[in-house]
């Protein structure tokens, strides 16, 4: 009662504080929150989300457009519901029963959901959510979460508003729940001694690998083979003045030790936006610069610039962002060697306030809209490709509330649970299996770079790793790696911060996973809680029931 009185008595900016009671709290509005109320508002629960921003979808409505599944086959439940839905909007039929070719270029294993604009991506969640009955709270700022014993009992937001249920949920990509609820976590990448992995902690690739000359990209911007043209690293000199140490770093390269390949070290994976862009004039807003703009901060640009054509390399706008196009006259802009990737300046971000975030999500626009502008008009970026970058604006009809720039950044690693499964590359790799499977994986291990570092007197990408899984299928992720340690919390699933080490979460990250991963969760939230018992003693083989009834794939092959 203490507790009820004084929520009441708290005043935000909206007026008085709510206190907001439901079966299932979802904290985080992302792809797999809504896939997790959804599911759990069709088993007859009530269900609320509580979203700290003001849209739905995470990264899936945020700019991620061409949509990286992996394997479509693997891919059941609300996830291949939403995308069908998705796709269904410009008349696409995918064909969730064949395996993706691609297009012969090495075009992203999407299986055709990537051809959708950001703002029909939202309206999908959108309706989603209202047709489940799904009540959703956005400006839900978490400051505090409250326990007895290792149950939470409610959520306390910046605004004053309390939000109470029988489970929770953490769908956020930060795991802001999980750790206000006092949960393990790492930051770490735990090293290759840890879990006896090879690809984790500190590492390199050893080689450069400059394109061959004769090979000609793909549509998708990738040559014969799968090597990405905008993926591609040359011995660059980092200093100001070239060979001279003591003239200090060029902007863009982060300072510290290189460090030994795969000791431990901290460092999350390199965050961007992923871009919307547009080249209908009458539908365009130009991308102007940030007003501190200053063409020396792209310097190391340039010097990759020169490096590629002074070994005869026909230099295109893929080399700085890869881009696939959409329906009306609209491209998903991603990341390259030197794109939207601003390595280093994400490190801050899991343990930031949300002032903070904002700030780290700033720094990043101003540097992406700097590159860009960089491209398009310094006389150093080959004609032909500042032409290509002139074509393309900002879309009015996209992320209109933000000036057709994307409402997510696209935090691609934070906080990863510990808890009494931990995924490793062992389970990714199939080399190990995990019981109790809640959706199942399928894609390679992809790092984006951790830092951009001086090693051997060279610019460094450390931490990059593009790599397949050696022809495993795909694999299970495991219902102990979504909730915590029981002595840690008995009424929470954390489902996109799950427990895995750095470079399994390189392959599990993806949104239908997640998608996939968080439905699963919600469907034990309402076993749980019916049974009035710890989320860690959910009967696995009533929860697999229920999720082969509402159409998740749990095994390779899958079920018929």
């Amino acid at each position: 009662m203490k507790t009820l009185l004084l929520a009441l008595t708290l005043v935000s900016s909206a007026g008085l504080a709510s206190v907001i009671e439901s079966d299932l709290c979802v904290y985080g509005g992302t792809s797999g929150g809504v896939a997790a109320a959804v599911q759990g508002a069709r088993m007859g629960k009530s269900v609320v989300i509580a979203e700290p921003g003001k849209h739905l979808g995470g990264m899936t409505s945020g700019g991620l457009s061409a949509v990286d599944i992996g394997d479509p086959r693997s891919v059941g439940g609300i996830a291949r519901e939403y995308f069908t839905k998705l796709a269904a909007t410009v008349g696409v039929t995918l064909a969730w029963d064949k395996t993706f070719k691609g297009d012969g270029g090495g075009g992203p294993a999407t299986g055709g959901a990537y051809a959708i604009e950001p703002h029909k991506a939202e309206q999908v969640f959108i309706d989603m959510a209202k047709e489940a009955g799904v009540k959703v709270h956005f400006g839900a700022r978490l400051a505090s979460v409250k326990k007895d014993g290792a149950r939470i009992t409610e959520l306390v937001m910046e605004n004053g508003d309390v939000f109470r249920a029988k489970v929770f949920m953490d769908t956020s990509y930060e795991g802001d729940l999980m750790a206000k609820a006092g949960v393990s976590y790492t930051l770490m990448r735990e090293g290759n001694a840890k879990y006896g992995e090879t690809l984790n902690g500190i590492h390199y690739t050893e080689k450069y690998i400059p394109r061959t000359n004769h090979l000609k990209p793909g549509p998708h911007g990738r040559v014969p083979g799968g090597q990405g043209v905008w993926d591609r690293d040359f011995p660059l000199d980092p200093y100001v003045v070239k060979g001279d140490p003591k003239s200090g770093l060029l902007p863009l390269i982060n300072e510290g030790d290189p460090g030994k390949h795969g000791d431990p070290a901290p460092g999350v994976q390199a965050y961007c936006f992923r871009l919307c862009l547009t080249t209908n004039p009458a539908n365009m807003i130009p991308i102007t610069p940030p007003s501190d703009y200053d063409p020396k901060r792209y310097e190391i640009v340039a010097r990759f610039i020169e490096a590629c054509l002074a070994i005869g390399d026909d230099m295109d706008l893929r080399w700085f962002s890869k881009h696939d196009p959409l329906p009306n006259d609209k491209w998903d802009f991603n990341t390259a060697t030197f794109g939207g990737n601003l390595p280093g300046a994400s490190h801050a971000w899991p343990e930031a306030s949300y002032t903070d975030r904002e700030k780290i999500a700033k720094e990043h626009e101003d540097y992406h809209r700097g590159l860009l502008h960089f491209l398009a008009t310094d006389p150093r970026v080959p004609e032909k490709v500042r032409k290509d970058m002139q074509r393309f604006g900002l879309p009015k009809d996209e992320f209109i509330d933000n000036g057709g720039w994307p409402h997510q950044i696209y935090v691609r690693e934070t906080r990863r649970m510990i808890s009494d499964l931990v995924m490793t590359e062992h389970h990714t790799f199939g080399r190990q299996a995990v019981p109790k499977s809640v959706g199942l994986g399928s894609y390679g291990t992809d790092v984006h770079e951790i830092r951009r570092i001086v090693k051997d007197g060279v610019v460094t990408r450390e931490g990059k790793i593009a790599s397949g899984r050696d022809g495993a299928p795909p694999y299970a992720v495991g219902y102990d790696a979504i909730v915590p340690k029981r002595s840690e919390c008995e009424n929470l699933f954390v489902t996109f911060a799950l427990s895995s080490s750095h470079v399994a979460f390189a392959s599990i990250r993806m949104e239908p996973v997640f998608m996939c991963s968080s439905q699963s969760a919600a469907a034990a939230a309402v076993i749980a809680m019916d049974a009035n018992q710890a989320v860690q003693d959910v009967d696995y083989e009533a929860l697999k029931a229920v999720l082969i009834q509402h159409k998740q794939v749990l095994t390779w092959p899958p079920q018929r």
